[in-house]
Order: structure tokens, then sequence, then C-alpha cells
């Protein structure tokens, strides 16, 4: 028998064992000030392509003034304990009802958190006779979600519709043998990649399967559709997503989520969502700050206008200039290059350092070995001169990758690690 502790000591993980040169620069990063543009790094402004603020509302002067008033007014406490019991509101109801008229459902239900909302989402959609079929490209919440279905799962191929139908045949003849049901889970937008989830393809695939369909849409609400109400609205099939999740961490700039559909799945998840009924309520000043965030997103639509003239700049010019961005149909814009994990590390330092450029970088095992992904995330508050600085940047620090110069500069990273 082993000390439940001795793993931990022999694996810190693909990503921890970079843990003692990275943390505090290349993961956990400070990055300070108000959440624009640009912020300070390590006392240094960089232009800051790594805060899913969406629509610019993070540092909006209306909302802070609203968030400060309703802080004032409630306190962080207020309502205590959980909706069921002590937490329930008229303003809570509010929001609701006002969400769920944005994304054209019968109800909506507030939650906590995104993350914890879509797995415990999941968790209480389906049982153990229940077949869950999604995407392979899913976020993380997705696949925790997932983890916790006692019954059978698949996965089919990232938007391939033919994987998707053969795993769908499977599940079929699987539960008919169960006597249950099976749920298909896509994304609205893949927070990697950018690309939008096929929904018109998936919802189509029901003249031929029963199944039902949830919809994970924290990067599409706000963003994509006439209205920004989402991927959904997008591509025409709103109606036929039978429940639609969003988060207020992306265009709304807070905390919160949200589930919507048809008024007797919303009563069925409020009385059974385990991570909900037991949890104190979305605190007061959350709520008054989210309604007057969707107010906005309602009535300005110059914010959303922004935000793709930005992207299409951005996007344009780095295909312009040669960059792979893969096939992204959102503002997610992911730029591929090939490269080890410390040659990433000395080309997002030289990145930051030397160009004032702060980018996320995504490494394996989120993407296959020798890929590295540098992660932007345009918003409504950049502007044309942070997009040509930026190109700029980039073509510069491509150059030295080709060249081996951060191959020269990272040797011995991964020798210090090993």
């Amino acid at each position: 028998m082993q000390d439940l502790f001795d793993k931990i000591y022999k694996n810190k993980g693909p990503l921890g064992k970079w843990a003692s040169i990275a943390e505090g620069y290349f993961v956990f990063p400070k990055l300070e000030g108000p959440i624009s543009n640009r912020m300070m790094f390590n006392g240094k402004e960089v232009i800051t392509w790594s805060v899913n603020d969406y629509l610019g509302l993070a540092n909006n002067t209306e909302v802070r003034e609203v968030d400060a008033k309703a802080a004032e007014q409630y306190g962080s406490a207020y309502p205590m304990g959980a909706r069921m019991m002590s937490g329930h509101t008229n303003l809570h109801e509010k929001l609701e009802s006002e969400l769920a008229k944005f994304v054209s459902k019968d109800s909506a239900y507030l939650l906590n958190f995104g993350y914890q909302g879509i797995l415990s989402t999941i968790d209480t959609l389906v049982t153990k006779n229940d077949i869950i079929v999604y995407d392979i490209d899913s976020h993380a919440c997705i696949i925790d979600g997932v983890r916790l279905h006692l019954g059978k799962r698949f996965t089919y191929q990232h938007n391939d519709i033919n994987s998707l139908e053969k795993n769908l045949v499977r599940a079929t003849k699987l539960a008919e043998q169960t006597g249950g049901g099976v749920l298909v889970i896509s994304e609205g937008v893949f927070g990697m990649r950018g690309e939008q989830g096929k929904l018109k393809e998936i919802v189509a695939l029901k003249d031929k399967f029963k199944f039902r369909l949830l919809v994970d849409d924290a990067h599409g609400f706000g963003t994509l559709g006439k209205t920004g109400a989402g991927a959904g609205e997008e591509q025409g099939v709103q109606d036929q997503i039978d429940v639609y999740f969003a988060t207020f961490a992306k265009s709304l700039a807070s905390t919160g989520a949200f589930i919507a559909g048809d008024s007797e799945i919303i009563e069925f998840l409020k009385y059974n969502m385990r991570s909900q009924m037991f949890a104190k309520s979305l605190q007061m000043q959350l709520v008054v700050g989210a309604l007057k965030r969707l107010e906005l997103i309602k009535t300005r639509p110059e914010f959303k206008q922004k935000l793709w003239e930005n992207v299409n700049l951005l996007q344009s010019g780095l295909k312009e200039r040669g960059f792979d961005i893969g096939s992204t149909q959102s503002c997610v814009t992911p730029v591929y290059l090939k490269g080890s994990i410390p040659e990433a590390m000395a080309l997002v330092k030289d990145l930051r350092e030397n160009y004032h450029i702060f980018c996320s970088i995504v490494v394996y095992p989120v993407i296959p070995k020798g890929l590295i992904l540098l992660r932007l995330i345009p918003t409504a508050s950049h502007n044309i001169n942070d997009i040509n600085e930026t190109l700029d940047a980039f073509s510069s620090i491509r150059k030295k990758l080709e060249k081996g110069v951060y191959k020269k500069a990272s040797k011995g990273i991964e020798k210090s690690v090993d």
C-alpha cells in the first residue's frame, strides 16, 4: 500500500512539471490596472489580448456606476441562503425573465458559476440509463460533467457530422436496450479554435434520430447573431436547441451563468440541480450588474459592431501576413506556430518583454506536441494601433522562431524540469 501523496511527489502532471519556472509569468501571471486593451504586467504596459471582455463592458462607466451602487445598497452577502430556502428575490426573477426573452426561450434559471453550472446541468439531465454523445474537443467543464455520468457516453470527432451520426446509431441502439434517452452536447463556439459548433447540421439529424441538444454558448452569447443571442441565432436554429447555456464571464464581464429552455425543463432543473439547491444564491450586486449589462447589449449595438470591426481587422491582417489562424468563425483568434514548449516560453517572454504584447500561450497537452498556439481575444476596447503593433510583433517573432533564436534561448529549460 502506498501513501496517497506518493503519486503527487513523483508526477506533477504535464503542466505541473513546469511550475518552478513558469508560475507567476507563463501561468498564474498578474495583470494589473483597469481591465482594458492595455494593462500592466511586470511593471510594463502591455497590449492585452487575454481578457474575455468581448464588448468592453468591464470598465464601462455606466456599468461601474451600477455595480458600485448595488454594492453600496446590498453589500456582498445579500441575499443569504440558497434560492430554495431564503435567497430568492424579484430581481433574480427579473434577470431570468430578461435572459429567456433575449435568447428566445420560454424560461431561464440563474447559475452561480459557468464551469460548475454546465457540469451540474449535464449531471442533472441524465440518468444511468441515458447515453451522452459529445464533441471530443469540448471544454473541460463539459468533460467533467460527462465524467459524473454513470451511464454510457461516446465522443464524436470535432465538428464531424458523419462521426456524430455513427455515434448516434450506437447510442440509439443502446438507449433502446436501457430504456433511456440520448443527449448530444456541443459548444456554440469552441474556445481554443474559435470554430462554431455545427449546430445547424446537428439539429438536422433530429429528423433521423431521437435526441436532445445541449449547447454551451459561452463565447457566442453577446458576440454572434443579429441581436447577440449567440451561435444558435447566428445559424438560425435557436429554437432547435433544447437547453441553452451561457456564462456571464465573457460578454457580460461578470460572474454567474444561466440555462434556458422550455419552462417545464427549466423547472425540472431548478428543483433537481444539486449544485444550486445546496449553494448560496447569486449575490444581488451581480444580479443588478447583469441586468445593466444585458440592457446595454440590447440597446447599444455599437459595442458588438466595434468588436467585429476589430476582429475582422486583426484576423484579416494575420491572414495577409501568412499566419495560420485555423478555421475560426468567431472572435477567438488562434495563431498556430511550430515549436517545443521551451521555445514557446522563450517566444512569449520576448513578446511580452520586448514587444509589450500579452496573449495566452497554449501548448501540449491542450494541443498536439510540436505546436504552439497563441490565443488572441479581440474586444471592443482595442483600437487600430493595438492591432498594427501586434501584427508587426507577430511578424518579427515568427522570423526569430524560424531562425532558431528561441530554440537557442530555450536550451536547458526542458532539462531543468526533467
